[in-house]
């Protein structure tokens, strides 16, 4: 394959901002508190390296399977980097309580019916197969994750739950990358492929990651207000207080019997 000077750039600059941001999980500790995101950022950097070599020595068709079997790894990352998120923000006493477990899992189903919808509209095909599941593959990912960020925030707005700084900067940066992925990802599913626009909107998206990423790097180079931190003896509390509202719901409904 030819390697445009555009395509090593966005190359070249994605690997830096990985192997910097992975630095910063491990230096700063945060690896730990994020295991998944941090695996997550791990899988980036193997995935531009390996599909630089294959764009480099392999074919065009190879260097696709490649880059759809590493989608799909993303995604499956990805959906797990939310709910590492969701348990840090929903379940800080290490348990779920069942109203809010069954509240989640609403939202997941309702944004999965709803992406799946909007995957699934009418648009130009591509002239492969594999064209066409990457392209509504790309949509259907980017708009699950926006409607699952979204709804995590009102999900939690209405419960009163805080949101720690680390986890609320990654969120935000991911919801704001699949915000820009869905509205670059609409463009291509109605734009021809290989057309100027259709490149344009790729390196918008592209850049948008950049600047989320450096946006991670920073925000979690720094410490945390300590405030914002649930202290141990807080943590049991709330703990307590849980298993007491369940005991008193259990009891209710035993005397409504």
């Amino acid at each position: 394959m030819h390697l445009s000077g555009t395509f090593l750039l966005f190359w070249a600059a994605g690997l830096t901002v990985h192997v910097v941001l992975f630095s910063v999980l491990l230096v700063r500790h945060r690896a730990t508190m994020f295991p998944v995101f941090t695996t997550l950022i791990a899988m980036n950097i193997v995935n531009a390296i390996a599909l630089y070599e294959i764009a480099s020595h392999g074919s065009k068709h190879t260097y696709f399977i490649a880059y759809f079997a590493f989608a799909i790894l993303d995604l499956g990352l990805q959906l797990s980097v939310t709910y590492e998120l969701a348990a840090d923000i929903f379940c800080p006493t290490g348990t779920w309580a069942p109203d809010v477990r069954n509240g989640f899992l609403i939202l997941v189903i309702a944004s999965l019916a709803v992406a799946i919808s909007l995957a699934c509209l009418p648009a130009p095909l591509e002239s492969t197969l594999l064209g066409r599941l990457l392209d509504r593959g790309n949509f259907f990912s980017s708009a699950l994750q926006c409607e699952l960020f979204v709804g995590m925030i009102a999900f939690s707005a209405s419960a009163s739950l805080p949101w720690k700084t680390h986890v609320a900067r990654i969120a935000q940066g991911l919801g704001f990358y699949s915000l820009i992925g869905i509205m670059t990802e609409a463009g291509h599913n109605v734009l021809p492929f290989n057309t100027t626009l259709y490149d344009t909107l790729t390196y918008l998206r592209m850049t948008t990651y950049l600047v989320c990423s450096g946006y991670w790097i920073v925000m979690l180079w720094m410490n945390a207000p300590a405030p914002q931190e649930l202290p141990e003896e807080t943590r049991k509390q709330l703990f307590t207080l849980q298993r007491r509202v369940e005991y008193d719901l259990r009891k209710l409904r035993s005397l409504k019997r």
